[in-house]
């Protein structure tokens, strides 16, 4: 059986270009003793795959170049030498950027095809879902009543975070880029007010008349996947002893010079804010409860899966620079079954 992959051939300097990666296409043998075959459906990318491009140190490991990246997916099994998996189970990996592949069964995750979707177990049933889930309970302890302001709030992360807080019982103020992007979240997530960052010459302006057309004093609690402006508009709009769960910051992942950096810090000391940035690998022992809630807010209609999708891994590269230039709404995937 032959695959298509996607490599990375060498390491990026700022914004990733097509001369960085190569299409290639490898056979697949039938898996060995242990090992099962499977096919991708889908395949998702994340802004945080750009750090992994890059040789630096961080939580996870580099990409080796020429050799298949790697992240989240959901496939179909076709194959296997291991008593646990049978042709048709579905089942999750991290072993995205390719078509088939083979792997050791511990590599490998059932899913329960019959309760969702395949790619909600990539979006709201997924790592996306349990960032946004432990950001939100664990890091902010998020509270009935809280004000919650969202940036990147129509992406992969942010889209789930808007409706869990909205679940709880929350005002959510939501952040995003463009006119579609506002609409997005006025019209299909529900929030109490929404900004086009694009449109407004000053955020901090903008959050503050968010904040009184709301009729509130200020925000409890900022989950930050921004940073830059985003976070320093935060922070000056923050009440007294808010708790900020720093996600990401996506802002700053393709400089190349001085990163900006919030010139009104020393708010995190005058507010008694607590801010803590955090990673979800930290945070798997909430999967159980949070695919148990996720599903049950599913079928009560109270959450929903909001995804751009792109056709065939030809594509793929198309669907990771569209995190960077703001072509995406939810989270973006890629279908290659």
């Amino acid at each position: 059986m032959q695959s298509r992959e996607i490599q990375l051939i060498r390491r990026p300097v700022g914004t990733p270009v097509a001369e960085d990666f190569a299409l290639v296409t490898r056979d697949v043998p039938p898996p060995a003793p242990g090992e099962v075959q499977v096919r991708n459906l889908y395949m998702a990318v994340d802004p945080a795959m750009r750090g992994r491009m890059s040789d630096a140190a961080s939580y996870v490991p580099p990409f080796v170049l020429e050799a298949p990246m790697e992240g989240p997916a959901i496939g179909e099994v076709t194959a296997s030498a291991h008593p646990d998996f049978k042709p048709g189970d579905l089942v999750f990996s991290r072993l995205g950027w390719r078509e088939v592949f083979n792997a050791p069964a511990e590599a490998l995750q059932h899913r329960d095809a019959a309760a969702l979707p395949p790619s909600a177990y990539l979006g709201f049933a997924g790592s996306t879902g349990l960032t946004a889930y432990a950001g939100l309970f664990r890091i902010a302890q998020l509270r009935e009543g809280d004000v919650v302001f969202i940036s990147a709030a129509s992406g992969a992360v942010g889209s789930i975070a808007c409706q869990i807080a909205r679940i709880k019982g929350c005002k959510v103020i939501a952040a995003a880029g463009g006119p579609r992007k506002k609409a997005f979240l006025e019209e299909v997530l529900g929030v109490d007010a929404a900004i086009d960052y694009k449109a407004e010459p000053n955020l901090t302006k903008a959050l503050a008349r968010a904040v009184k057309a709301i009729g509130v004093t200020g925000i409890d609690v900022n989950f930050e996947n921004v940073g830059g402006d985003h976070l320093q508009a935060a922070l000056a709009l923050a009440n007294k002893h808010a708790r900020f769960a720093i996600c990401g910051m996506i802002s700053q992942y393709n400089v190349t010079d001085a990163p900006t950096v919030p010139k009104n810090l020393t708010a995190l000391m005058t507010k008694s804010i607590r801010m803590e940035g955090y990673i979800v690998l930290d945070h798997m022992d909430l999967e159980a409860q949070f695919l148990t809630d996720m599903t049950a807010w599913h079928k009560a209609g109270l959450i929903r899966q909001a995804e751009t999708i792109h056709e065939g891994i030809d594509h793929a590269l198309d669907a990771f620079h569209g995190l960077f230039s703001g072509d995406n709404l939810g989270r973006t995937l890629v279908k290659l079954g």
